[in-house]
Protein backbone atom coordinates (compact mmCIF):
# COMPACT_ATOMS: atom_id res chain seq x y z
CA UNK A 1 0.00 0.00 0.00
CA UNK A 2 2.81 2.41 0.91
CA UNK A 3 4.47 1.71 -2.44
CA UNK A 4 1.22 2.47 -4.29
CA UNK A 5 0.83 5.73 -2.40
CA UNK A 6 4.42 6.70 -3.14
CA UNK A 7 3.97 5.92 -6.82
CA UNK A 8 0.77 7.95 -6.94
CA UNK A 9 2.48 10.89 -5.28
CA UNK A 10 5.39 10.70 -7.73
CA UNK A 11 2.99 10.60 -10.66
CA UNK A 12 1.06 13.54 -9.25
CA UNK A 13 4.28 15.51 -8.79
CA UNK A 14 5.29 14.75 -12.35
CA UNK A 15 1.93 15.93 -13.67
CA UNK A 16 2.16 19.11 -11.61
CA UNK A 17 5.61 19.82 -13.01
CA UNK A 18 4.37 19.82 -16.60
CA UNK A 19 4.08 23.30 -18.11
CA UNK A 20 1.99 24.63 -20.97
CA UNK A 21 3.32 27.40 -23.21
CA UNK A 22 2.31 29.09 -26.46
CA UNK A 23 4.93 29.71 -29.14
CA UNK A 24 4.26 31.91 -32.16
CA UNK A 25 5.69 31.00 -35.57
CA UNK A 26 5.24 31.93 -39.22
CA UNK A 27 4.43 29.46 -42.04
CA UNK A 28 7.02 27.22 -43.60
CA UNK A 29 10.14 26.04 -41.84
CA UNK A 30 9.52 27.86 -38.54
CA UNK A 31 6.17 26.13 -38.11
CA UNK A 32 7.46 22.79 -39.40
CA UNK A 33 10.45 22.72 -37.07
CA UNK A 34 8.37 23.71 -34.05
CA UNK A 35 5.93 20.89 -34.77
CA UNK A 36 8.89 18.49 -34.62
CA UNK A 37 9.88 20.00 -31.29
CA UNK A 38 6.42 19.48 -29.74
CA UNK A 39 6.68 15.72 -28.99
CA UNK A 40 10.30 15.97 -27.85
CA UNK A 41 9.41 18.78 -25.45
CA UNK A 42 6.33 16.92 -24.22
CA UNK A 43 8.56 14.03 -23.20
CA UNK A 44 10.39 16.52 -20.95
CA UNK A 45 7.17 17.86 -19.40
CA UNK A 46 6.74 20.91 -21.64
CA UNK A 47 3.51 21.14 -23.63
CA UNK A 48 3.79 23.54 -26.56
CA UNK A 49 0.80 25.05 -28.33
CA UNK A 50 2.12 26.23 -31.71
CA UNK A 51 0.34 29.39 -32.92
CA UNK A 52 0.88 30.22 -36.61
CA UNK A 53 0.78 33.82 -37.86
CA UNK A 54 0.63 34.92 -41.49
CA UNK A 55 2.69 38.09 -41.10
CA UNK A 56 5.77 39.42 -39.32
CA UNK A 57 4.17 42.06 -37.09
CA UNK A 58 1.56 40.25 -35.00
CA UNK A 59 3.87 37.61 -33.38
CA UNK A 60 5.83 40.30 -31.54
CA UNK A 61 2.70 42.19 -30.56
CA UNK A 62 1.16 38.98 -29.24
CA UNK A 63 4.32 38.19 -27.28
CA UNK A 64 4.54 41.67 -25.81
CA UNK A 65 0.84 41.54 -24.85
CA UNK A 66 1.27 38.23 -23.02
CA UNK A 67 -0.70 36.12 -25.51
CA UNK A 68 2.44 34.11 -26.26
CA UNK A 69 5.28 32.87 -24.07
CA UNK A 70 7.82 32.95 -26.90
CA UNK A 71 8.08 33.32 -30.64
CA UNK A 72 10.39 31.81 -33.23
CA UNK A 73 10.24 33.49 -36.62
CA UNK A 74 12.57 36.49 -36.90
CA UNK A 75 16.20 37.45 -37.27
CA UNK A 76 18.00 39.84 -34.93
CA UNK A 77 18.01 42.93 -37.21
CA UNK A 78 14.23 42.66 -37.57
CA UNK A 79 13.73 42.24 -33.82
CA UNK A 80 15.98 45.21 -33.09
CA UNK A 81 14.03 47.35 -35.54
CA UNK A 82 10.71 46.29 -33.97
CA UNK A 83 12.00 47.15 -30.51
CA UNK A 84 13.18 50.54 -31.73
CA UNK A 85 9.93 51.38 -33.54
CA UNK A 86 7.37 49.87 -31.14
CA UNK A 87 9.08 49.84 -27.77
CA UNK A 88 8.64 46.10 -27.20
CA UNK A 89 10.35 44.73 -24.11
CA UNK A 90 11.42 41.56 -25.91
CA UNK A 91 14.82 39.86 -25.96
CA UNK A 92 16.49 37.25 -28.15
CA UNK A 93 17.58 34.25 -26.09
CA UNK A 94 18.81 31.59 -28.53
CA UNK A 95 19.71 31.18 -32.19
CA UNK A 96 17.62 28.82 -34.28
CA UNK A 97 18.17 28.75 -38.05
CA UNK A 98 19.46 30.80 -40.91
CA UNK A 99 17.23 30.96 -43.97
CA UNK A 100 19.04 32.47 -46.95
CA UNK A 101 16.80 34.88 -48.83
CA UNK A 102 16.27 34.06 -52.50
CA UNK A 103 15.49 35.86 -55.74
CA UNK A 104 12.82 34.15 -57.84
CA UNK A 105 11.24 34.73 -61.23
CA UNK A 106 8.69 33.07 -63.47
CA UNK A 107 10.01 35.02 -66.44
CA UNK A 108 13.81 34.73 -66.48
CA UNK A 109 16.42 32.16 -65.49
CA UNK A 110 19.07 34.56 -64.18
CA UNK A 111 19.41 38.12 -62.90
CA UNK A 112 21.37 39.01 -66.04
CA UNK A 113 18.27 38.28 -68.11
CA UNK A 114 16.15 40.90 -66.36
CA UNK A 115 15.33 43.66 -68.83
CA UNK A 116 15.67 47.41 -68.39
CA UNK A 117 12.84 48.85 -66.25
CA UNK A 118 12.02 45.38 -64.85
CA UNK A 119 9.79 45.29 -61.78
CA UNK A 120 11.33 43.64 -58.71
CA UNK A 121 9.12 42.96 -55.68
CA UNK A 122 10.67 43.17 -52.20
CA UNK A 123 9.31 43.02 -48.62
CA UNK A 124 7.81 46.25 -47.33
CA UNK A 125 9.16 46.02 -43.78
CA UNK A 126 12.44 47.89 -43.23
CA UNK A 127 14.72 45.02 -42.24
CA UNK A 128 13.60 42.44 -44.79
CA UNK A 129 13.26 45.07 -47.50
CA UNK A 130 16.78 46.23 -46.74
CA UNK A 131 17.99 42.65 -46.68
CA UNK A 132 16.48 42.08 -50.14
CA UNK A 133 18.28 45.12 -51.53
CA UNK A 134 21.56 43.91 -50.03
CA UNK A 135 21.08 40.53 -51.74
CA UNK A 136 20.68 42.32 -55.08
CA UNK A 137 23.64 44.56 -54.34
CA UNK A 138 25.76 41.53 -53.50
CA UNK A 139 24.84 40.13 -56.91
CA UNK A 140 26.05 43.35 -58.52
CA UNK A 141 22.79 44.47 -60.14
CA UNK A 142 22.42 47.57 -57.93
CA UNK A 143 24.60 49.55 -55.52
CA UNK A 144 23.37 50.89 -52.20
CA UNK A 145 24.89 53.50 -49.93
CA UNK A 146 27.04 51.94 -47.20
CA UNK A 147 25.68 54.56 -44.81
CA UNK A 148 22.35 52.70 -44.79
CA UNK A 149 23.87 49.72 -42.98
CA UNK A 150 21.58 46.66 -42.85
CA UNK A 151 18.39 48.59 -43.58
CA UNK A 152 18.73 50.36 -46.95
CA UNK A 153 15.57 51.46 -48.75
CA UNK A 154 15.09 52.09 -52.48
CA UNK A 155 16.04 55.70 -51.70
CA UNK A 156 19.51 54.48 -50.69
CA UNK A 157 20.21 52.95 -54.11
CA UNK A 158 23.12 54.87 -55.63
CA UNK A 159 23.47 52.86 -58.85
CA UNK A 160 20.70 51.11 -60.75
CA UNK A 161 22.06 50.50 -64.28
CA UNK A 162 18.91 48.79 -65.58
CA UNK A 163 16.55 51.19 -63.83
CA UNK A 164 14.74 48.43 -61.94
CA UNK A 165 11.40 49.44 -60.43
CA UNK A 166 10.92 48.24 -56.86
CA UNK A 167 7.48 47.21 -55.64
CA UNK A 168 7.27 46.95 -51.85
CA UNK A 169 4.74 44.36 -50.63
CA UNK A 170 3.87 42.44 -47.49
CA UNK A 171 6.42 39.62 -47.25
CA UNK A 172 3.74 36.92 -47.21
CA UNK A 173 2.34 38.17 -50.54
CA UNK A 174 5.62 38.01 -52.46
CA UNK A 175 5.16 34.49 -53.88
CA UNK A 176 1.92 35.69 -55.50
CA UNK A 177 3.74 38.72 -56.88
CA UNK A 178 5.66 36.39 -59.21
CA UNK A 179 2.57 36.36 -61.43
CA UNK A 180 3.04 40.04 -62.27
CA UNK A 181 6.53 41.16 -61.23
CA UNK A 182 9.60 40.26 -63.26
CA UNK A 183 11.31 39.02 -60.10
CA UNK A 184 10.74 38.91 -56.34
CA UNK A 185 13.08 38.61 -53.38
CA UNK A 186 11.37 36.23 -50.96
CA UNK A 187 12.06 35.02 -47.42
CA UNK A 188 12.61 31.26 -47.33
CA UNK A 189 9.69 30.52 -45.01
CA UNK A 190 7.19 32.12 -47.37
CA UNK A 191 8.83 30.51 -50.41
CA UNK A 192 8.59 27.05 -48.85
CA UNK A 193 5.01 27.64 -47.72
CA UNK A 194 4.12 28.49 -51.34
CA UNK A 195 5.74 25.32 -52.67
CA UNK A 196 8.77 27.15 -54.04
CA UNK A 197 12.13 25.37 -53.66
CA UNK A 198 15.01 27.72 -52.75
CA UNK A 199 17.52 25.20 -54.06
CA UNK A 200 15.79 24.48 -57.38
CA UNK A 201 13.77 27.60 -58.18
CA UNK A 202 15.90 30.57 -57.11
CA UNK A 203 17.87 32.60 -59.63
CA UNK A 204 20.09 33.98 -56.85
CA UNK A 205 20.58 33.22 -53.16
CA UNK A 206 21.86 35.16 -50.21
CA UNK A 207 25.34 34.18 -49.08
CA UNK A 208 25.58 31.82 -46.11
CA UNK A 209 27.57 34.28 -43.98
CA UNK A 210 24.77 36.85 -43.73
CA UNK A 211 24.02 38.40 -40.30
CA UNK A 212 20.43 37.19 -40.33
CA UNK A 213 20.33 34.24 -37.93
CA UNK A 214 16.82 33.68 -36.57
CA UNK A 215 16.15 33.56 -32.86
CA UNK A 216 13.75 32.53 -30.13
CA UNK A 217 12.44 35.66 -28.41
CA UNK A 218 10.71 36.11 -25.05
CA UNK A 219 9.56 38.98 -22.86
CA UNK A 220 12.18 40.59 -20.66
CA UNK A 221 12.17 38.83 -17.32
CA UNK A 222 11.51 35.38 -18.76
CA UNK A 223 15.10 34.65 -19.76
CA UNK A 224 15.66 32.28 -16.82
CA UNK A 225 12.33 30.46 -16.91
CA UNK A 226 12.74 26.65 -16.66
CA UNK A 227 10.41 26.10 -19.62
CA UNK A 228 12.65 28.26 -21.78
CA UNK A 229 15.68 26.16 -20.89
CA UNK A 230 13.76 23.07 -22.01
CA UNK A 231 12.58 24.72 -25.24
CA UNK A 232 16.10 25.76 -26.22
CA UNK A 233 17.57 22.42 -25.20
CA UNK A 234 15.14 20.57 -27.45
CA UNK A 235 15.56 23.01 -30.34
CA UNK A 236 19.33 22.56 -30.17
CA UNK A 237 19.10 18.78 -29.90
CA UNK A 238 20.75 16.40 -32.39
CA UNK A 239 17.29 15.20 -33.44
CA UNK A 240 16.18 18.66 -34.56
CA UNK A 241 19.51 19.44 -36.20
CA UNK A 242 19.26 16.21 -38.19
CA UNK A 243 15.66 17.01 -39.16
CA UNK A 244 16.66 20.45 -40.47
CA UNK A 245 19.64 19.20 -42.44
CA UNK A 246 17.72 16.26 -43.92
CA UNK A 247 14.48 18.02 -44.79
CA UNK A 248 15.78 21.31 -46.15
CA UNK A 249 19.03 20.18 -47.80
CA UNK A 250 20.82 23.49 -47.25
CA UNK A 251 17.85 25.81 -47.85
CA UNK A 252 17.61 26.14 -44.05
CA UNK A 253 20.73 25.94 -41.91
CA UNK A 254 21.07 25.32 -38.13
CA UNK A 255 22.51 28.50 -36.64
CA UNK A 256 23.77 27.14 -33.31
Amino acid sequence: MLRLIAAALALSAGMAAAEDIKVGVTPGEHAEIMEQIVPLAAAKGLNIDVIEFSDYVVPNTALADGDLNANSFQHVPYLENQIKDRGFEIVAVAKTITTPMGVYSNKVKSLDELADDATVAIPNDPTNGGRALLVLADEGVITVSPDAGLVPTPLDITENPKNFKFRELDAAQLPRALEDADAAVINTNFALAAGISPREDSIAMEKADSPYANVIAVRKGDEEQPWLKTLVEVYHSPEIKNYIETKYEGAVIPAW
